[in-house]
């Protein structure tokens, strides 16, 4: 096998199979406890906590370890004003002209509608963009396109390794994607290869925060073993 990449020592500790149990029981039981909130104290959040959690998301695997994502972190009330009354009017089209009744029943347990207070409530805003493709300045100064591959399975992969690390942080989260969110490259100044990806509301609940009462499928509902 010949290969042109350099090559390193992996990094690696194996754990007694005692310790591995332990730890995975104990992030399953972290992770159940994982919900997604619509409801958020507008109290402020420590920033390392977003800047540590998008630099573990930066670590998930990428095709072509190209990377492809872009995180603008948000916290200026004026530019989450301006999110908001953007996101609301698409949603609002959506709830009354775009869904269907199939679709609109499926989310009633929810007890969603297109008011979306949360995207002002919450101390920051996190709005992930998946990048088409790349940009690259030669030495002439000319720019020319890197193709980038597996995009939505990559920046999919990162945005749960956000996620993860803002639940083990002690923060609640919402994963919200109007649809159409082409507004966001506006409001945001990113380029037209950047595609909106989520908008991730980020902060602690408020007080007296509720959440609809749902079940999950068991892991025997799910997984299939051969």
């Amino acid at each position: 096998m010949t290969t042109k990449g350099k090559f390193q020592r992996l990094e690696f500790q194996r754990l007694a199979p005692e310790e591995q149990i332990l730890q995975s029981r104990a992030f399953l039981e972290r992770m159940r406890k994982r919900r997604t909130v619509r409801e958020f104290s507008t109290e402020d959040v420590p920033f390392e906590l977003i800047q540590n959690a998008i630099a573990t998301a930066n670590t998930a695997p990428s095709g072509a370890n190209q990377q492809p994502w872009t995180f603008v972190v948000v916290r200026d009330p004026a530019i989450k004003r301006q999110i908001r009354e953007a996101a609301e009017a698409e949603e609002r089209e959506s709830y009354t002209t775009r869904m269907s009744q199939e679709w609109l029943d499926a989310i009633s347990h929810l007890g969603t509608d297109w008011h979306k207070p949360h995207l002002e409530d919450a101390p920051y805003l996190i709005v992930v963009f998946a990048q088409s493709y790349g940009i690259k300045v030669d030495t002439n100064g000319e720019e020319r396109k890197i193709k980038h591959y597996y995009v939505t399975e990559s920046v999919g992969l990162a945005v749960g390794m956000l996620l993860c690390s803002l639940h083990l942080a002690g923060l609640a989260t919402l994963t919200h994607t109007p649809s159409p969110m082409k507004f966001l490259n506006e409001i945001l100044q990113r380029p037209s290869y950047e595609r909106p990806f989520v908008v991730i509301p980020v902060g602690y609940p408020a007080p007296n925060a509720q959440v609809p009462m749902l079940t999950k499928k068991t892991v025997e509902d799910v997984m299939i073993v051969f």
